[in-house]
């Protein structure tokens, strides 16, 4: 019997302490969610594979971390209008009228393409470090000029057509692990100021999501050690078989770098 008795006490304490630290709550919260998520090919899940037939083009993936927090946590209900090459005006024009009164949340990932992510790659992939560097530094230029009024416009819109959801705001990887002593293809110095430009724009963006008092998901501490020139990388390098995938996660990268930092925001976000 008082064996009984303090496996009982123990068993009473331990659920006690689930609740109190809310490891039981995030499941039984999300089943009210009306999810949303919105945004370019990070959000839609290129290079993750897997794309449903319907999303065509947009190349939506079952392996995206939507897809995969969905999954997870059931939601009421819940709907991915991101978009392979999606900028700020498309959101804009296109994937905000997927929200309404009734959502709770939202999820987007967007600016990467407005500052020409995909014409840097190139660029430094075929015409060397000078080239290379001088695309950067123009893309920085525009993003500091220019990139936080396209957000603002993105997030005053989430505002307008979603005012009661909670919005979780999600930056980008860097590219590359520095100082590896064997790294094929671009100079470091390249590298490096691929590196420089990407932390300026989640700079901006994660500004940006403050301004609106959004939640910003900083996605780039679970990708170090599985950045491009890494032993276990969650990112495509340069693949001229398939062009659309360079430099957007693995399936690997959405489940182990997108989604747990998606989950902790949506969290947050909800309790506050």
């Amino acid at each position: 019997m008082a064996r009984t008795r303090t496996a009982t006490l123990l068993a009473g304490l331990v659920a006690g302490a689930v609740v109190a630290l809310g490891l039981g709550a995030p499941a039984q919260a999300a089943a009210g969610e009306h999810y949303v998520s919105l945004g370019d090919s990070y959000a839609s899940g290129v290079g993750a594979g897997s794309y449903t037939a319907e999303s065509g083009g947009c190349k939506r993936s079952l392996n995206a971390f939507p897809q995969l927090w969905a999954n997870a946590n059931t939601p009421a209900s819940y709907r991915s209008v991101a978009c392979s090459g999606a900028k700020t005006g498309d959101v804009v024009n296109s994937q905000l009228s997927a929200l309404s009164s009734t959502t709770t949340l939202v999820s987007v990932v967007i600016g990467g393409n407005d500052v020409g992510f995909a014409n840097i790659m190139t660029t430094c992939a075929l015409a060397g470090t000078n080239a290379c560097l001088a695309a950067v530094t123009n893309a920085e230029n525009l993003a500091r000029t220019s990139l936080p009024g396209w957000l603002d416009n993105v997030y005053n819109g989430i505002k307008n057509r979603a005012p009661n959801a909670d919005v979780v705001v999600l930056g980008y990887p860097t590219f590359y692990q520095l100082g590896t002593p064997i790294c094929l293809g671009l100079s470091e110095q390249s590298r490096a100021k691929i590196n420089s430009g990407i932390n300026l724009a989640n700079d901006i963006i994660s500004a940006a999501a403050a301004r609106h008092g959004f939640t910003f998901g900083d996605v780039r501490p679970p990708f170090i050690g599985h950045q491009l020139c890494s032993g276990d990388k969650w990112l495509h390098a340069v693949n001229f078989a398939d062009i659309g995938v360079s430099y957007h996660p693995t399936a690997n990268g959405q489940s182990g770098g997108y989604l747990p930092v998606f989950r902790s925001a949506a969290t947050l976000a909800t309790k506050s």
